[in-house]
């Protein structure tokens, strides 16, 4: 199999398959294994009577052959129509033989099993607070398109990490439910990036129930981006500029359509989000291989490897190793919470979340403006109202057409 040619045969008809380098066997100790004629050692399996002799006995055919696939899963084209056990075999396998530990293969054999299997690869993926390990292996994340739930609360996203080009990907967006990116530096500018397909080009995040932006520098303001959320039941803004009280109540209910709970929601507790499917374990062999590695390799190929100039790889080593972005105390945690979620239609509503607008003349704002053109039904054209998903795209601001000519 070194050096012959390999034939494929599909629909009824024989193919050679060209330019293939089949992995190289495992190099064993044996001197007989220059003898063609003597099988390879990794297909017996070797165990003791119980007198103690060593006895051996031949694997099966199917383990064989599915240890081969997995040693050479690079080279296969698709797995679509093959039964869910024997996807799950193999990806045991592969998983087994470290294959995924190569960041040449693994991107293809991850984005191989994602197509065929989908959710059941991965459906779940918590990465709070483990920001290294999403820079390192960003190409593997990237593959993983049938997320339910995604947890990036402290990774240090800013404003413009290429993480939000995959969060509102067709493929992506359509599955994403939860969505946890708190405690990321995330101003309103973030929020109108990362909102910016959906509201644009009416795609991405469109069956988002459930959004974690606490912990991040957002102000009122930044609510109007989320009003194109269609399906939004539950936000946690805990930690931000807002500030409980009736016009943040008003505004919440009239932009989105939430209220604020009294008790904190448990669907934000952070025990609810954990990493499933059959690449769970992939993703501790990542971070467990990127703990052993050498602390000058590591931030020679992490993404601030552009800050040791000048010997400045100290303060790389301090930034991998900080702590993470968290509260100050559990009590500031309990006592700050921001939690609001969407009723249920035949709830009746507390008055004070929908009070009257001649409540707030005496101080006209923003919020006040709002409700009493969405009263009136005739818009002001002397205050500039925020986008809403009704909004027609002739009233795009210049920001927002950059954005569009960006993606």
């Amino acid at each position: 199999m070194d050096n012959s040619a390999i034939y494929v045969r599909e629909r009824g008809s024989l193919r050679r398959v060209g330019d293939i380098v089949l992995a190289q066997p495992k190099p064993v100790s044996s001197c007989r294994r220059t003898n063609p004629f003597v099988l390879r050692k990794e297909h017996f399996i070797f165990t003791y009577n119980a007198e103690g002799s060593l006895r051996y006995t031949t694997k099966s055919l199917f383990d064989i052959a599915l240890l081969f696939v997995a040693d050479n899963i690079h080279h296969v084209d698709s797995l679509v129509g093959f039964p869910e056990q024997i996807g799950d075999k193999l990806f045991a396998a592969a998983e087994e033989n470290r294959v995924f530990l190569n960041a040449d293969v693994s991107p293809k054999a991850l984005q191989l099993f994602g197509d065929a299997y989908g959710e059941m690869v991965l459906g779940s993926l918590c990465l709070r607070n483990r920001f290294p390990l999403l820079h390192e292996r960003m190409g593997e994340i990237k593959t993983f398109h049938s997320l339910k739930s995604l947890d990036l609360f402290g990774c240090r996203l800013g404003d413009e990490h290429e993480i939000f080009h995959h969060l509102t990907s067709s493929s992506l967006a359509s599955n994403l439910i939860h969505l946890f990116i708190g405690g990321n530096g995330l101003s309103d500018v973030g929020l109108q990036r990362l909102t910016a397909p959906i509201r644009m080009l009416r795609k991405g995040l469109d069956c988002l129930q459930l959004l974690d932006v606490s912990y991040n520098p957002i102000s009122v303001r930044a609510l109007r981006y989320l009003t194109c959320l269609p399906k939004l039941e539950n936000l946690d803004t805990s930690g931000t500029s807002l500030k409980l009280g009736a016009g943040l109540k008003t505004t919440m209910w009239d932009l989105l359509g939430l209220i604020h709970s009294e008790k904190p929601l448990d669907t934000f507790d952070h025990s609810r989000c954990k990493t499933e499917g059959w690449a769970e374990q992939v993703v501790n062999q990542w971070e467990t291989n990127s703990s052993q590695m050498p602390k000058q390799k590591k931030i020679d190929e992490s993404r601030t490897s552009a800050l040791r100039f000048f010997g400045r790889q100290k303060f790389v080593r301090e930034v991998l190793n900080a702590a993470p972005l968290v509260c100050e105390s559990e009590k500031e945690a309990e006592r700050e919470r921001l939690h609001f979620f969407r009723p249920a239609a035949n709830s009746h509503l507390p008055e004070k979340h929908n009070p009257p607008a001649r409540s707030h003349e005496g101080t006209p704002s923003w919020d006040n403006i709002k409700k009493r053109q969405r009263q009136s039904g005739k818009p002001d054209s002397s205050h500039q109202s925020p986008p809403t998903k009704r909004l027609s795209s002739s009233a795009l601001s210049a920001e927002d057409m950059d954005l569009l000519n960006s993606y």
